[in-house]
């Protein structure tokens, strides 16, 4: 569940041209990107907010991540928020008429029942937008939307990584 957290190192702090996440390929909102670690290649798809509300407060870097599970297979998405989550507050996502919660740790979120994931990919596959809804560490409410154009695409590519 946490295997991504040397790519989230890798995202926000300069590292070398080696470990660097490079952009595979790029289908609708949805970017795939590469970066060893341990000498094996490792890649995930990654898309940004395309609206962030409330409008007047800065959110800092938002990102939400699909990579392959290290265990049992399938696909783990993960929210990484600009800002620390209130402790104890869950991530609410929502894709079309489905809900799912996700666990919060500092600014990242994984999805609450990792039974649902499947449920979850299948969903972000068939919909065409995910809002997602956090509260900051200082209160704040927050929601973002994400554009599923291209995340299926994108998965496949993650699938065949290379």
């Amino acid at each position: 569940m946490k295997k991504l957290v040397g790519l989230l190192i890798a995202l926000s702090i300069p590292l070398t041209a080696q470990a660097a996440p490079r952009m595979v390929s790029q289908t609708g909102d949805w970017g795939v990107y590469s970066f060893k670690r341990d000498g094996k290649l490792v890649c995930y798809a990654l898309s940004v907010p395309k609206e962030s509300r409330p409008s007047d407060v800065d959110h800092g870097k938002n990102y939400f991540l699909i990579a392959p599970a290290e265990k049992g297979g399938g696909n783990e998405p993960e929210a990484v928020l600009g800002y620390p989550v209130r402790a104890g507050s869950p991530v609410q996502v929502s894709v079309g008429g489905k809900k799912f919660k996700m666990f919060v740790k500092d600014n990242t979120a994984w999805v609450a029942d990792a039974a649902r994931e499947p449920e979850f990919i299948n969903a972000l596959r068939s919909g065409s937008q995910m809002t997602l809804q956090a509260t900051s560490a200082r209160g704040t409410r927050t929601s973002y939307d994400y554009s599923l154009s291209g995340v299926s695409a994108a998965l496949e590519r993650v699938a065949r990584c290379n």
